[in-house]
């Protein structure tokens, strides 16, 4: 409940002026057992729905989404290593990136979990 989300399904949790980015629920389940998790370099500045990685599952291959401008401040090494912590956990460990917001307001343009829930039936 306190995460936001995008159409193209990456959660988001603000923390002050940083926040958490991952893939949601409905994503893994959707891609299937997650391979391959490809991931930014720290530092960079991404705009808000620029592709900043892919998931490689056993039948695709897909692109992930910045939900907000921001600069890429942590990546998930784990999730690079042993990408299937996505599917088991995506919500915690399965995180992607940490990021600085660069336009905080940007948030405001995300659906909140009741909006999310319908957008996915």
């Amino acid at each position: 409940d306190n995460l936001k989300y995008t159409k193209d399904h990456e959660w988001l949790k603000v923390e002050g002026d940083e926040a958490l980015i991952g893939i949601t629920d409905y994503a893994q389940s959707e891609l299937g057992d997650i391979i391959f998790a490809e991931l930014p370099a720290v530092g960079i500045m991404i705009d808000k729905n620029d592709p900043f990685g892919t998931v490689e599952a056993v039948k695709a291959v897909s692109e992930v989404f910045m939900p907000v401008t921001g600069i890429v401040l942590a990546v998930n090494e784990e999730v690079t290593e042993k990408a299937e912590i996505i599917n088991q956990d995506p919500y915690g460990a399965g995180w992607m990136l940490r990021v600085k917001l660069a336009k905080p307001e940007e948030v405001n343009d995300l659906m909140d979990a009741t909006a999310y829930a319908a957008f996915i039936q």
